[in-house]
């Protein structure tokens, strides 16, 4: 037993240590409401992917419901192992959610096709096991890539993910086939506007929790507008609430694993999904240093290659349930920006919300019952907000006396191509002669954005000597991770330095 100085007996606590917001447990009522409006963010999103792949496959209605549920499962466990974590394995344990990634569409459909439709889904799959072990042995390898990301690449990279979403969001909100008659209907336009509008206004007027839960608020204020408007399908016109799904879907549903028979294996469809793994890889890395630049947490490289493990487990899971790689999305990264709420454990619960919603097919219905165009212009905002923080992040760079300012314009220039080159249902065009495997690759805007915006700060800021500006010369120093003492140099400025 110990004493004072003073002889008397020593009654002091010891102190509790700072939680740091990313893992602080908020009250159970917070929690859920908070998790539900990051399900409602990214719900949209998550079911996108098979309802494309089962409509370019001719699957029948059964068959892609059946590929919702288990990609809303396979979502949920991402999601929970991603923000929970699974010891010194998996999860990056940040306020992250996981989907399917839209990555994985052109190869899926051409690998399916090639076998015969349906009947070739067991070649997806057993390319999807495949790529799974594969990203798991380079989720290490891959993290190193960290310490080459200064705020000059990291800026690039997160303002084109968030500029590349804003041609999904327009197809949200007005229809996904410019060439539809009812494409762009005036009533569903207004009703996202309205759904932008109350956000702006209950961010502005609210504080403290309700502040914070503006974007839900507004998508059900938008919900029940929505309930005087009208869709059309063909010549038929309906309210744009369309609840038939809920009463048709199941109360339990699960199918079982390998649904679609044994996995098969080809070399091409192997090596195309492994290139699917490396694109999401490159997309789940720019969104974890996006979300760790908001909540102020220190990203290290052994959360990196957690992350990126979870993501290589998804694709196990996925080749094994019936169901898709995932990656991070990047509109619930824009929610954490928009919210200010960093606790990993909300978004634990929207992971737990989306295994129910696997499990029972019911709740999932019902979600999805409510209109694409009012969750679009929540969207929105969410996916312009992930734009801002890029350009927050570009403001820790130098742009004085350098080339920066010509690797930020080029990067975006060569980035978005691909994003503003697509079809009428919005696919990218860009490249549509190229290989198959190489269309995967350079029809991400965010592949492109990390390649040349790494490339270009290699060669411009830290390879060779002298570098000379009119006006200005210097030398180049090495980025660190390139010599045993690494420098800040043209990394980090202390200051944000004004755009010339």
């Amino acid at each position: 037993m110990s004493t004072s100085e003073s002889g008397t007996r020593d009654t002091a606590k010891p102190p509790v240590p700072d939680v740091h917001p990313v893992d602080e447990v908020l009250p159970a009522p917070r929690l859920t409401v908070l998790g539900l409006q990051h399900l409602f963010i990214m719900y949209a999103g998550a079911i996108a992917v098979p309802f494309v792949v089962g409509g370019a496959l001719k699957l029948s209605a059964a068959t892609v419901a059946l590929l919702v549920n288990a990609d809303l499962l396979v979502a949920g466990i991402a999601t929970l192992i991603q923000a929970v974590g699974v010891g010194k394995l998996f999860g990056v344990r940040l306020p992250v959610v996981a989907g399917a990634t839209f990555t994985v569409i052109p190869p899926m459909i051409t690998i399916a096709a090639k076998f015969g439709g349906e009947k070739g889904l067991p070649y997806v799959y057993g390319a999807m096991l495949c790529s799974g072990v594969f990203g798991l042995l380079i989720a290490k390898p891959f993290a190193k890539v960290i310490r080459f990301f200064p705020p000059l690449v990291a800026g690039i990279v997160i303002t084109v993910i968030g500029l590349s979403l804003i041609g999904p969001a327009a197809a949200m909100i007005a229809g996904h086939d410019t060439e539809d008659p009812h494409y762009g209907q005036v009533s569903h336009i207004m009703v996202a506007f309205a759904v932008v509008f109350g956000i702006l206004v209950l961010a502005r007027t609210l504080r403290g929790f309700l502040g914070q839960i503006a974007p839900l608020l507004a998508i059900v204020a938008g919900g029940l507008l929505a309930l005087f408007t009208h869709s059309w399908s063909g010549s038929t016109r309906t309210h744009s609430w369309n609840l038939s799904g809920v009463g048709h879907a199941d109360w339990l549903g699960l199918a079982a694993p390998f649904h679609f028979g044994a996995p098969r294996f080809d070399a091409a469809a192997v090596i195309s999904m492994c290139i699917v793994m490396l694109v999401t890889y490159t997309e789940s890395t720019a969104d974890m240093i996006a979300v760790a630049e908001m909540t102020g947490k220190e990203l290290t490289g052994g959360d990196i290659t957690r992350g990126l493990a979870a993501d290589g487990l998804s694709a196990l899971l996925g080749g094994s349930m019936n169901s898709f790689p995932d990656t991070l999305f990047a509109e619930n990264v824009g929610l954490v920006q928009m919210t200010g709420v960093r606790s990993r454990w909300v978004t634990a619960v929207t992971g737990g919300m989306l295994v129910v919603m696997g499990v029972v097919p019911k709740v999932g219905a019902f979600v999805a019952a409510v209109p694409e165009f009012v969750v679009g212009g929540a969207a929105l905002v969410m996916f312009a907000t992930v734009t801002a923080v890029g350009i927050q992040t570009l403001k820790k760079a130098e742009f004085h006396g350098n080339h920066n300012l010509l690797i930020v314009a080029t990067s975006l220039g060569l980035s978005l191509l691909p994003a503003y080159a697509s079809d009428r249902f919005g696919n990218s065009i860009f490249f549509e002669r190229f290989p198959d495997w190489a269309q995967i690759v350079f029809g991400s805007p965010i592949t492109i954005a990390v390649v040349t915006a790494f490339t270009l700060n290699l060669v411009f800021n830290h390879l060779g000597g002298g570098v000379t500006v009119p006006g200005h010369t210097f030398t180049a120093r090495p980025a660190a991770g390139f010599d045993a003492a690494p420098r800040p140099a043209l990394q980090r400025s202390p200051a944000a330095s004004p755009l010339p």
